[in-house]
């Protein structure tokens, strides 16, 4: 169903994009992905028709993911993936450019952000304001950031895990790492090969994650069983996985995503250190539902931990909240511009 406005809000991300309309909330929520022609590049399909084509496609079509961590790794298929994304979401009929809220990656370079904007703007939109996603995943979490108080929040999304303290409506101290869901399935990919002589691919190893993924014990470990190609044979064969094993194989990516929140606290100033004491560490991101991992972070660092309502949707909903107050963001990004012009 399509909708019409002015006014639109991106979480543009590593695995998957969503799209929140002003006054009708999120309408679109679908992978990150596009099915091409390996030889003319001729875009076949986005979102989850694209994604069902992943590791199972002739010679001549590839599904590709045009972002890589928090970014843009292929300009023109991120081009083509929002551009029909926004055809779905607004009336063809009646369609006016609209402005959009994007949100990245703190950790992004200028080259990095003005490839996001220009992406949008060349797949039809009016205006693009960029925001980090730690600031739209706070709102969207409804904590309250304008307020002088203390705010931690840790983003973990498909390709990057991304760790704030906001104050006073702004970013005092962040740390982004280009860890996060993919890196999660790849080690369980690599965890399989190493033990079982197995190659999965990256669809099995997401499942698996989903499905008896832990970082913190369980009392109740499970199993599940897993097929894939033998590296030896080459013939397909199933196993059985734990729950114990797959911990393991997360815990080396989790210590970087748990180093990045012990930076991100020494970097904060004490007065609002003592605010996180009390308010603690709220997780966003679709990583945050990974078992225990709130209860692994709040044992490393002696602070309350809490996964955000709807944690997964928390970026997208935070761009549309912010998307009240595009006038003042038309005001800040035209105050960075004229700094960054200065330099």
């Amino acid at each position: 169903m399509a909708f019409f406005s002015k006014d639109i809000g991106i979480d543009l991300g590593t695995a998957n994009t969503l799209i929140y309309v002003k006054g009708k909330g999120i309408v679109l929520r679908e992978p990150s992905v596009v099915a091409i022609t390996r030889y003319n590049k001729e875009v076949h399909a986005v979102g989850y028709d694209a994604k069902e084509m992943v590791g199972k496609t002739p010679d001549n079509i590839i599904a590709v993911k045009p972002l890589k961590d928090g970014v843009i790794s292929d300009y023109k298929m991120t081009y083509e993936m929002i551009r029909r994304f926004l055809q779905k979401v607004l009336k063809s009929g009646a369609f006016t450019k609209p402005r959009v809220v994007a949100c990245v990656p703190s950790g992004v370079t200028e080259v990095e952000r003005r490839a996001v904007e220009e992406a949008v703007i060349q797949s039809g939109a009016k205006e693009v304001y960029v925001v980090e996603e730690s600031m739209a995943a706070a709102v969207g979490a409804n904590m309250n950031v304008a307020d002088p108080l203390g705010n931690m929040v840790l983003d973990i999304g498909g390709g990057t895990s991304e760790a704030a303290v906001i104050s006073l409506g702004a970013i005092v101290t962040a740390k982004s790492v280009r860890v996060a869901g993919n890196a999660f399935d790849e080690a369980i990919t690599n965890f399989i090969k190493k033990k079982h002589n197995l190659l999965i691919g990256e669809r099995t190893a997401e499942e698996i994650k989903i499905g008896i993924g832990s970082v913190y014990k369980v009392e109740e470990e499970s199993t599940m069983e897993v097929r894939g190609r033998d590296c030896l044979t080459g013939l397909p064969r199933n196993i059985v996985v734990t729950s114990e094993e797959i911990r393991e194989a997360l815990m080396e990516p989790i210590e970087v995503v748990i180093d990045a929140i012990k930076v991100t606290l020494e970097n904060t100033p004490p007065e609002l250190s003592a605010d996180i004491v009390i308010q603690g560490i709220t997780l966003t991101g679709g990583g945050a539902y990974l078992r225990g991992l709130d209860k692994l972070i709040a044992e490393r660092t002696l602070l309350p931990v809490k996964i955000a309502e709807d944690a997964l949707e928390c970026v997208a909903k935070g761009a549309g909240i912010l998307l009240e107050g595009i006038d003042t963001l038309r005001i800040l990004q035209t105050d960075r511009k004229n700094r960054i012009n200065r330099w």
